[in-house]
């Protein structure tokens, strides 16, 4: 049994053959289905009894608002954050930000990292960016750690272990640290929780993500249901928060609908766990928490989606995971196909603004169109237009929209630019066009039985006998005929 990952770094062109190998693999899907079938249950529970249209308004208000506001909220936030004592720092891309937290390590004389769930740390490549600067960095999460332990890579935002079954987890928790095996999920967990605790006292700097940044307040909110992020923010004696510019939000009061879409969109529960919001390094009068905190601001690509005014609705996502939950295309090949950080509907229409569509130009068309992605999303982004815009990008550059997505037009090629070029040319001449058709149809038996990537899936159509020209003028001929009036003469 072949096991889909992405802990060789693949190029995202590898898509197709990942996915047909995920399809292969019984066991995958199988965990999939399970897993999203729950998953889709449990949303649907939490949300009865609610307005869920109006709530997913308010949603979209909130983060349409925001992102409205964004250049100034950033600076009110890093205003509000520095006042508390906060130290903010600026990345223009990952690399910069991996940088960035490096230097606060060697300045702190940092060996030991222990990190909660971050999705911008996997975009930045944190963990391999420390080790090889001689840095240990170990994960807390537990669907994380037990990626990190399996060489690979998360295949979900919200759940990285969710393509593991049981049985797979306890065998490698058994090679991997000794654990006996068992199905039992709390002894499982209980043990993991243990070895992980003893990383927490051992760590010189904690590192986490951030959900929403407040700027009313200068707050860092973190949504978890462990506990590894409180862990992770108050035991070590420097908290490094990393998050991408597009997570801020003006106010306290705008938390309250963006939380009750968060947990029942992503876990179909109606109040997660642990709420952890940070405003400040410990004080003196204080019993615990950080000595330091940093915020790390990364944009990687978010200012260029930001410029434009269709594409910009992808920065209002909250990383809740509906979309994926709900797609049958990630359903059936699991995350690991992707080959991407962000994978999904959410990924398809994001990824190509951070790597281009050079790079990722068969992501838009890993969907079937169904809709279902939209539907869900609780802040209501229009996935399914997105992905259609990027598919015109990708085999034309999108000439009504100009972008700043790079990569336009690095699906079409020259054969299929050529075809439309003749295509254009042969009905721009009427006369011409007719004479084709006419002699298409004479020698429609010379046509291909199959018409490339089309006919994998389909049955290729084949030219009709006679064109709608001919079949238009015969019935016309027809009907005068049967129609004509009977002179007294030939009776």
């Amino acid at each position: 049994m072949t096991q889909v990952s992405e802990a060789d770094h693949s190029p995202v062109k590898s898509f197709h053959p990942r996915a047909r190998e995920a399809l292969k693999n019984d066991q995958l899907r199988g965990n999939f289905r399970n897993a999203m079938d729950g998953l889709m249950g449990k949303r649907t529970k939490a949300f009865a009894g609610w307005d869920l249209e109006a709530l997913r308004q308010l949603g979209a208000g909130v983060r349409q608002r925001s992102l409205a506001r964004l250049p100034d909220l950033l600076l009110q936030l890093e205003s509000r954050l520095t006042d508390n004592g906060i130290q903010v720092h600026w990345a223009e891309d990952g690399d910069e930000a991996c940088r960035i937290i490096r230097d606060i390590c060697v300045e702190r004389d940092a060996k030991r990292v222990i990190k909660g769930k971050s999705m911008v740390s996997e975009e930045m490549e944190l963990n391999h960016y420390l080790e090889e600067h001689g840095i240990e960095a170990l994960e807390s999460d537990l669907g994380e750690y037990i990626v990190q332990m399996a060489g690979e890579t998360p295949s979900h935002i919200i759940m990285p272990a969710i393509h593991k079954n049981t049985e797979e987890i306890s065998e490698l928790l058994h090679n991997k640290t000794g654990t006996e095996r068992s199905h039992d999920v709390n002894y499982l967990t209980a043990s993991a929780r243990q070895q992980l605790r003893e990383k927490f006292m051992q760590a010189d700097v904690g590192i986490s993500g951030v959900n929403f940044a407040v700027a009313e307040t200068g707050t860092l909110c973190l949504v978890e249901n462990e506990g590894n992020g409180r862990m992770t923010t108050t035991v070590p004696p420097c908290h490094i928060a990393v998050t991408g510019i597009e997570k801020v939000v003006a106010t306290l009061d705008e938390m309250a609908p963006l939380l009750a879409l968060l947990t029942r969109s992503a876990t179909g529960q109606h109040l997660t766990t642990y709420f952890n919001m940070i405003s400040r390094p410990r004080q003196p009068d204080e019993l615990d928490g950080p000595e330091a905190v940093h915020l790390v601001l990364v944009d990687n690509g978010r200012s260029g989606i930001y410029q434009d005014d269709e594409l910009i609705d992808t920065l209002r996502c909250i990383r809740c995971g509906a979309c994926m939950n709900h797609c049958p295309v990630y359903t059936r090949v699991g995350g690991h196909a992707y080959g991407t950080t962000y994978p999904g509907p959410i990924g398809s229409i994001l990824m190509p603004h951070l790597l281009g569509l050079d790079e990722t130009r068969h992501l838009p068309t890993a969907s079937s169109l169904c809709g279902a992605c939209g539907e869900v999303c609780p802040v209501k982004i229009p996935i399914p237009d997105l992905l259609v815009r990027l598919r015109r990008e990708s085999v034309d550059g999108d000439k009504l929209h100009a972008s700043g997505v790079q990569g336009h037009g690095s699906k079409r090629s020259r054969g299929e630019a050529l075809i439309w070029h003749g295509w254009q040319w042969l009905h721009e001449r009427p006369g011409l066009y007719r004479f084709a058709m006419a002699m298409a149809t004479r020698l429609r038996v010379l046509q291909p039985s199959r018409a490339g990537a089309w006919s994998r899936s389909r049955t290729t159509p084949k030219l009709a006998s006679k064109t709608l020209h001919q079949r238009v003028g015969e019935r016309a001929r027809t009907t005068e005929a049967t129609s004509r009036p009977v002179s007294g003469g030939e009776l």
